[in-house]
Protein backbone atom coordinates (compact mmCIF):
# COMPACT_ATOMS: atom_id res chain seq x y z
CA UNK A 1 0.00 0.00 0.00
CA UNK A 2 1.19 3.16 -0.83
CA UNK A 3 1.74 5.92 1.42
CA UNK A 4 -0.30 9.36 0.37
CA UNK A 5 2.30 11.56 1.87
CA UNK A 6 5.49 12.05 3.24
CA UNK A 7 4.56 14.98 5.34
CA UNK A 8 1.11 15.47 5.65
CA UNK A 9 1.63 19.44 6.41
CA UNK A 10 2.98 20.34 3.14
CA UNK A 11 2.60 20.54 -0.19
CA UNK A 12 4.41 17.58 -1.93
CA UNK A 13 5.10 17.19 -5.26
CA UNK A 14 6.11 13.81 -6.16
CA UNK A 15 9.06 13.46 -9.24
CA UNK A 16 10.97 10.81 -11.21
CA UNK A 17 12.64 10.39 -14.71
CA UNK A 18 11.76 7.83 -17.30
CA UNK A 19 14.70 7.11 -19.82
CA UNK A 20 17.73 7.08 -17.78
CA UNK A 21 19.11 4.01 -18.83
CA UNK A 22 18.32 4.09 -22.39
CA UNK A 23 20.65 4.54 -25.58
CA UNK A 24 18.60 6.37 -27.26
CA UNK A 25 16.09 9.43 -27.19
CA UNK A 26 15.61 12.05 -24.70
CA UNK A 27 15.11 11.43 -20.93
CA UNK A 28 11.72 12.49 -19.54
CA UNK A 29 10.81 13.68 -15.84
CA UNK A 30 7.61 14.53 -14.38
CA UNK A 31 6.16 15.89 -11.13
CA UNK A 32 2.71 15.82 -9.61
CA UNK A 33 0.80 17.13 -6.73
CA UNK A 34 -2.01 15.20 -5.82
CA UNK A 35 -5.04 15.77 -3.47
CA UNK A 36 -4.54 14.58 -0.15
CA UNK A 37 -7.69 12.41 -0.67
CA UNK A 38 -6.44 10.76 -3.73
CA UNK A 39 -6.79 7.20 -3.82
CA UNK A 40 -6.22 4.54 -6.36
CA UNK A 41 -5.59 1.07 -5.91
CA UNK A 42 -4.08 0.54 -8.99
CA UNK A 43 -1.48 2.91 -8.50
CA UNK A 44 2.25 1.68 -8.49
CA UNK A 45 5.46 1.82 -9.42
CA UNK A 46 5.35 2.17 -13.41
CA UNK A 47 7.50 -0.74 -13.88
CA UNK A 48 5.08 -3.42 -11.91
CA UNK A 49 2.37 -2.34 -14.39
CA UNK A 50 1.34 -3.87 -17.60
CA UNK A 51 1.26 -1.05 -20.61
CA UNK A 52 -2.81 -0.75 -20.47
CA UNK A 53 -2.81 0.08 -16.58
CA UNK A 54 -0.08 2.97 -17.37
CA UNK A 55 -2.48 4.66 -19.50
CA UNK A 56 -5.79 3.96 -18.07
CA UNK A 57 -3.51 5.45 -14.62
CA UNK A 58 -2.75 8.39 -16.82
CA UNK A 59 -5.95 9.28 -17.41
CA UNK A 60 -7.17 9.09 -13.76
CA UNK A 61 -3.65 11.35 -12.82
CA UNK A 62 -4.45 14.16 -15.14
CA UNK A 63 -7.96 14.09 -14.13
CA UNK A 64 -7.22 14.02 -10.20
CA UNK A 65 -3.98 15.86 -9.80
CA UNK A 66 -3.84 19.23 -8.52
CA UNK A 67 -0.85 20.12 -10.73
CA UNK A 68 1.08 17.78 -12.62
CA UNK A 69 3.90 18.42 -15.37
CA UNK A 70 5.71 16.52 -17.96
CA UNK A 71 9.41 17.55 -19.47
CA UNK A 72 12.31 15.92 -21.45
CA UNK A 73 15.74 17.10 -21.81
CA UNK A 74 17.32 16.48 -25.27
CA UNK A 75 19.50 14.12 -26.21
CA UNK A 76 22.40 16.90 -27.40
CA UNK A 77 22.03 17.98 -23.90
CA UNK A 78 22.45 15.01 -22.39
CA UNK A 79 25.54 14.42 -24.62
CA UNK A 80 26.64 18.28 -23.17
CA UNK A 81 26.05 17.49 -19.24
CA UNK A 82 25.73 13.86 -19.02
CA UNK A 83 22.41 12.02 -18.31
CA UNK A 84 22.88 12.29 -14.54
CA UNK A 85 22.85 15.62 -14.57
CA UNK A 86 20.35 15.42 -17.19
CA UNK A 87 17.56 13.46 -15.35
CA UNK A 88 18.36 16.50 -12.59
CA UNK A 89 17.51 19.02 -15.28
CA UNK A 90 14.60 17.11 -16.00
CA UNK A 91 12.85 16.86 -12.82
CA UNK A 92 13.36 20.34 -12.00
CA UNK A 93 12.34 21.86 -14.99
CA UNK A 94 8.77 19.74 -14.85
CA UNK A 95 8.62 21.06 -11.37
CA UNK A 96 9.21 24.61 -12.87
CA UNK A 97 6.45 24.29 -15.02
CA UNK A 98 3.74 23.08 -11.82
CA UNK A 99 1.31 26.23 -11.76
CA UNK A 100 2.04 25.37 -7.92
CA UNK A 101 4.90 25.91 -6.23
CA UNK A 102 5.56 23.09 -3.93
CA UNK A 103 6.26 23.20 -0.12
CA UNK A 104 8.64 20.05 -0.65
CA UNK A 105 9.88 17.41 -3.29
CA UNK A 106 9.68 14.24 -3.33
CA UNK A 107 12.45 12.84 -5.56
CA UNK A 108 12.91 9.15 -6.70
CA UNK A 109 16.13 8.11 -6.07
CA UNK A 110 19.22 8.29 -3.84
CA UNK A 111 20.23 11.58 -5.13
CA UNK A 112 19.01 15.12 -6.37
CA UNK A 113 20.84 18.57 -7.32
CA UNK A 114 18.49 21.54 -8.01
CA UNK A 115 18.61 25.34 -8.18
CA UNK A 116 15.01 25.48 -6.52
CA UNK A 117 14.66 27.05 -2.83
CA UNK A 118 12.52 23.39 -1.97
CA UNK A 119 13.41 21.43 0.27
CA UNK A 120 13.54 17.81 -0.88
CA UNK A 121 13.13 14.17 0.54
CA UNK A 122 15.17 11.72 -1.76
CA UNK A 123 13.49 8.15 -1.57
CA UNK A 124 15.05 4.96 -2.59
CA UNK A 125 12.51 2.96 -4.67
CA UNK A 126 10.61 5.98 -3.54
CA UNK A 127 7.97 5.31 -6.99
CA UNK A 128 6.38 1.75 -4.94
CA UNK A 129 6.13 3.50 -1.96
CA UNK A 130 4.68 6.84 -1.90
CA UNK A 131 1.41 7.58 -4.48
CA UNK A 132 3.01 11.21 -6.14
CA UNK A 133 6.06 9.34 -6.69
CA UNK A 134 4.71 6.59 -8.25
CA UNK A 135 2.07 8.62 -10.58
CA UNK A 136 5.29 11.31 -11.52
CA UNK A 137 6.52 7.72 -12.49
CA UNK A 138 3.70 6.72 -14.69
CA UNK A 139 3.53 10.17 -15.79
CA UNK A 140 7.40 10.21 -17.26
CA UNK A 141 7.32 6.35 -18.21
CA UNK A 142 3.94 6.81 -20.77
CA UNK A 143 4.81 9.87 -22.15
CA UNK A 144 8.52 8.64 -22.59
CA UNK A 145 6.77 5.45 -24.30
CA UNK A 146 4.80 7.72 -26.73
CA UNK A 147 7.23 9.87 -27.55
CA UNK A 148 9.90 6.43 -28.85
CA UNK A 149 6.87 5.05 -30.83
CA UNK A 150 6.59 8.27 -32.86
CA UNK A 151 10.36 8.11 -33.01
CA UNK A 152 9.85 4.34 -34.41
CA UNK A 153 7.90 5.45 -37.07
CA UNK A 154 10.90 7.11 -38.64
CA UNK A 155 13.86 4.69 -37.67
CA UNK A 156 11.90 1.12 -37.32
CA UNK A 157 15.41 -0.44 -37.26
CA UNK A 158 15.87 -0.24 -34.12
CA UNK A 159 12.57 -1.76 -32.47
CA UNK A 160 11.93 1.58 -30.31
CA UNK A 161 8.20 0.61 -30.84
CA UNK A 162 9.16 -2.10 -28.18
CA UNK A 163 12.40 -1.55 -26.46
CA UNK A 164 11.64 2.45 -26.28
CA UNK A 165 15.58 3.03 -27.09
CA UNK A 166 16.91 0.63 -24.38
CA UNK A 167 19.87 -1.23 -24.92
CA UNK A 168 18.25 -5.06 -25.89
CA UNK A 169 20.09 -7.33 -28.16
CA UNK A 170 17.90 -6.35 -30.68
CA UNK A 171 18.68 -3.14 -30.67
CA UNK A 172 22.30 -2.98 -30.21
CA UNK A 173 22.53 -5.73 -32.92
CA UNK A 174 20.86 -3.09 -34.50
CA UNK A 175 23.19 -0.16 -33.71
CA UNK A 176 26.27 -2.82 -35.02
CA UNK A 177 24.82 -3.33 -38.35
CA UNK A 178 22.99 -0.08 -39.27
CA UNK A 179 24.99 2.26 -37.26
CA UNK A 180 24.39 5.37 -34.80
CA UNK A 181 20.59 7.62 -35.39
CA UNK A 182 20.68 10.83 -34.99
CA UNK A 183 18.68 10.47 -31.65
CA UNK A 184 21.20 8.43 -30.06
CA UNK A 185 23.19 9.29 -27.10
CA UNK A 186 26.78 9.49 -28.59
CA UNK A 187 28.67 9.91 -25.11
CA UNK A 188 27.58 6.53 -23.83
CA UNK A 189 29.90 3.73 -23.55
CA UNK A 190 31.34 1.50 -26.58
CA UNK A 191 31.02 -1.53 -24.80
CA UNK A 192 27.13 -0.90 -25.22
CA UNK A 193 27.14 -1.99 -28.64
CA UNK A 194 28.68 -5.43 -29.85
CA UNK A 195 31.87 -5.36 -31.41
Amino acid sequence: MLLPFFNENAIEAGCDEAGRGCLAGDVFAAAVILPPNYQNSQLNDSKKLTEKQRYVLRDDIIKNAIAWSVQQISVEEIDQINILNASFAAMEKAIKALFIKPEMLLIDGNRFKTSLDIPFQCIIKGDGKIASIAAASILAKTFRDDYMKELHKHYTIYGWDKNKGYPTAFHRNAVARYGLSPYHRKTFCSCCFPK
